[in-house]
């Protein structure tokens, strides 16, 4: 079989090596004219920490231009297989046997293989063109202009069917956007932009009606023989439609092979065995019950024989290893010729460039913020209500007696509750850091150019949150009225939300769970407002903990003494509240009040704070590396061991 990728008109067979987009060619950098993807393996062995095996001496292949089913029951080991196959199997687990590329262990060329995750993770704002397009821009090659990729877009969407909703949003919380059938798609359409040669798809017709689970196979059968595929699925439970499209089936029970091979071997196979399936009946539906051990029932009582589902598993698996199927199976893996196809194995060159990675992640991120109203809107509202209450409670503070500790309590609330209230993007940041763990375990882009583009899409929309609550609660109290002294109010503002927004950052690349990571996040700033210094003055904090280490790592205690020394260093205050008291300086007060360290300038305190900030999304940007050591990439594939 022909396995190139094909023009668009119907001509498959004579195609040539090319994806042909009229006007003009485009040449993908997978395109090479070879045979496609033979991936084998045998006697495959995955076991959990525990020593419980989750996959038992599996062997079987996939071939170029075919689907290869993989069913079974749920825990049968569907999802362990393709991850396994993928390279995405975790730390923890144990995995031994032998996969192959090609009769070869060889590394895959960027762009050549891809995972569609059973779940849906996508970012809701954006639009299906949009969607795809920015994934375009990340996946597609360096070569090819802005138009090709933009043409290539919209080609994967006509050939998904999705045209009809192209302009929709996806949707998500609180907004209707596509249907589940219509969400699946855009997952299947976000992966195959390069056409893989390999494609690896979990349940791909998981919570999907018949119709839709008929379209969506349809669909990826289509594309496996346009382009030449070798696409790996497993499917829970197929209706009798997509059981007819599917014309290989790998069939798991208890992490053991029941069966590989043609659907409609299948029944031939079950009957000789004495489990014949009935007239009419789904015979996906009739394997299904025969080897689902949840309940391992007799099936037929007062039959005779083994009707149980762990016995039926047990007579099945020893029949499939006896028979001739095994032996040709055997025969295929081993006969499969040994090669290295440079298009498939080459190495770099490829990708866009990293500048061009962090602009086009940028902007979406920049998109998805200003789309989601949750993420920052929301939250300016909110500052600006907190702005309007600081305010009206200071307002007119003046320079009296009285006005030395307001304005450090001002101070101290204007920070702590505008920088407590950073952790209401928790929600949005988990949804992030899912959506950036899809992309990331398909090689889209690197971690540190999600790092950055985060970063830069970001800064804006907190420097306009700073600067309109700052500047009401600021003006509205009557602080020292200079545009250098606001605008180091307004930085210091920005640097300490930052600060605690990489903290949830770091909060969601660790616990992901949205309750846990709210309480976590602000039982954290709670320890920070405790030690900074304001409700313990500095010298009274307790030695052990609060003191050292914890009042040096705060955060806090930079924003409280940078902003207490642009409020009171230049003003004078009565030293008591007796009529015609003499004034003392503020940089008395701050050493004898608050106790604040003047041997160094507030800019330094400024500077701490934006130290601070690159520290935090440096600690960032090192646990997701870390993690990645932990979980398998779709580039996994091509570490195994020699």
């Amino acid at each position: 079989m022909d396995s190139s990728p094909a023009p668009v008109q119907e001509d498959v067979e004579n195609s040539p090596s090319v994806v042909v987009i009229e006007p003009e060619r485009i040449d993908f950098y997978n395109a090479d004219g070879g045979d496609g993807i033979y991936l084998t393996w045998k006697d495959l062995w995955v076991t959990v920490f525990d020593g419980k095996s989750i996959l038992r001496g599996l062997t079987g292949y996939a071939r170029p231009g075919e689907v290869l089913a993989v069913m079974g029951p749920s825990g049968c080991g569907k999802s362990t297989l393709l991850d396994a196959l993928a390279g995405r199997l975790g730390s923890r687990t144990k995995e031994s046997g032998e996969i192959l590329i090609n009769g070869q262990r060889q590394q895959l060329a960027y762009g050549t293989s891809a995972y569609v995750t059973q779940n849906d993770i996508l970012t809701w704002t954006l639009t299906v063109r949009e969607a795809v397009y920015y994934s375009a821009l990340l996946q597609l090659p360096k070569s090819m202009s802005i138009a090709e990729k933009r043409e290539v877009a919209e080609r994967t969407i006509r050939d998904m069917g999705l045209q009809i909703c192209i302009d929709t949003r996806i949707g998500g919380w609180g907004r209707k956007g596509l249907s589940s059938g219509q969400k699946r798609r855009v997952s299947i359409c976000l992966e195959i932009l390069t056409r893989p040669k390999l494609l690896f798809l979990d349940e791909p017709t998981s919570g999907l009606d018949s119709a839709a689970s008929y379209f969506v196979m349809k669909q990826i059968v289509k594309l496996a023989r346009q382009y030449g595929m070798t696409v790996v699925a497993s499917v829970h439970q197929p209706s009798s439609e997509v059981f007819k499209l599917l014309k290989n089936l790998y069939l798991l029970a208890l992490g053991r092979t029941i069966y590989f091979g043609p659907p409609y071997a299948a029944n031939q196979f079950f009957e000789a065995n004495g489990f014949p399936c009935p007239v009419l009946e789904n015979p996906a539906d009739h394997y299904l019950k025969l080897i689902n051990t949840d309940f391992n029932e007799d099936l037929e009582p007062g039959t005779g024989g083994p009707r149980t589902s762990n016995a039926i598993v047990d007579v099945l698996a020893e029949s499939y290893i006896s028979s001739e199927t095994w032996e040709q199976i055997l025969g295929e893996v081993a006969g499969i010729p040994s090669r290295e196809a440079p298009g498939l194995t080459k190495k770099g060159g490829s990708q866009p460039s990293f500048f061009t990675q962090c602009l086009i992640l940028t902007k979406r991120s920049f998109v998805n913020m200003c789309r989601d109203l949750g993420y920052y809107w929301l939250r300016l509202a909110i500052y600006i209500g907190l702005g309007f209450g600081l305010g009206s409670v200071f307002y007119g503070i003046g320079n009296s007696y009285s006005s030395i500790n307001a304005r450090g309590s001002m101070l101290m609330f204007v920070s702590s509750l505008l920088t407590i209230m950073a952790i209401g993007g928790f929600p949005s940041f988990v949804e992030e850091m899912k959506v950036f763990h899809r992309e990331r375990l398909n090689g889209h882009y690197g971690v540190a150019a999600f790092v950055l583009s985060n970063t830069f899409s970001s800064t804006p929309f907190l420097f306009l949150i700073s600067l309109i609550s700052g500047a009401i609660s600021y003006y509205l109290v009557g602080l020292q009225r200079r545009s250098e002294r606001f605008m180091y109010f307004t930085l210091i503002l920005e640097a300490s939300i930052m600060l605690v927004e990489s903290l949830m950052m770091i909060v969601a690349s660790i616990v992901p769970n949205f309750l846990m990571g709210l309480v976590i996040g602000a039982g954290i700033q709670g320890l920070m407002m405790l030690s900074g210094g304001f409700f313990r003055l500095p010298n009274d904090l307790p030695k052990i903990f609060w003191k050292y280490p914890l009042y040096y790592i705060s955060f806090h205690k930079y924003v409280y003494q940078g902003l207490y020394k642009n409020e009171f260093e230049g003003l004078k205050f009565p030293e008591s509240q007796m009529e015609g008291a003499p004034l003392i300086d503020g940089e008395t007060i701050l050493r004898n009040v608050w106790q604040v360290e003047m041997g160094y300038s507030k800019w330094i305190d400024l500077a701490i704070l934006f130290g601070m900030v690159i520290f935090y999304r440096l600690l960032f940007f090192c646990i997701i590396k870390n993690g990645e050591m932990d979980k398998g990439t779709i580039f996994g594939i091509i570490r195994r061991k020699q």
